[in-house]
């Protein structure tokens, strides 16, 4: 018994030495409104030729954080809904169509782009003009959410 109590003071003065002699480290907060190693880039709203028509959503998702989600849901303000789109095969004819839940993991690199994934916001305020901004709302499994900005391009802009 002697022999454990002394093995678990000299442990317990180590940690404690260790504990005080170290720089403090601060572990960088996740801002509200974003997930920890995610990131956006490239994010532009273009506008539909005829208003009222949807207008599409375009950017480049990097993650490369802790844990798994899917992601499968996406508001965007100043629009009355907006849901994830993406490409495929069906009845023999290539055509646009709502995504299944895109499976996000550390390394994950997704191009929302023409032709591909893609955001379409429906119901979009007239309000919205080119060279403005707008926020997009990711929603992943389990509810947490990712906030970033997209410019509003007008409907002949690169898209």
């Amino acid at each position: 018994m002697k022999t454990i109590k002394g093995w678990g003071a000299v442990f317990g003065l180590a940690l404690a030495v260790s504990a005080c002699g170290g720089e403090e480290q601060v572990a960088e907060a996740t801002p509200e409104g974003a997930i920890e190693g995610m990131t956006i880039e490239n994010a532009r709203m273009v506008l539909a030729p005829v208003e009222g028509n949807p207008a599409a959503i375009y950017f480049d998702l990097e993650y490369e954080g802790p844990r798994a989600f899917s992601l499968s849901r996406v508001s965007v303000e100043g629009a009355d809904s907006a849901m994830i789109h993406q490409f495929a095969e069906y009845d023999f004819k290539v055509q646009m169509m709502e995504a299944l839940p895109i499976p996000i993991k550390n390394g994950t690199t997704v191009e929302f782009k023409p032709g591909d994934y893609h955001v379409m916001a429906m119901g979009v305020s007239p309000e919205l003009e080119p060279g403005d901004k707008t926020e997009v709302t990711l929603t992943v499994s389990g509810g947490k959410q990712h906030k970033f900005e997209a410019e509003v391009r007008a409907a002949g802009e690169e898209r």
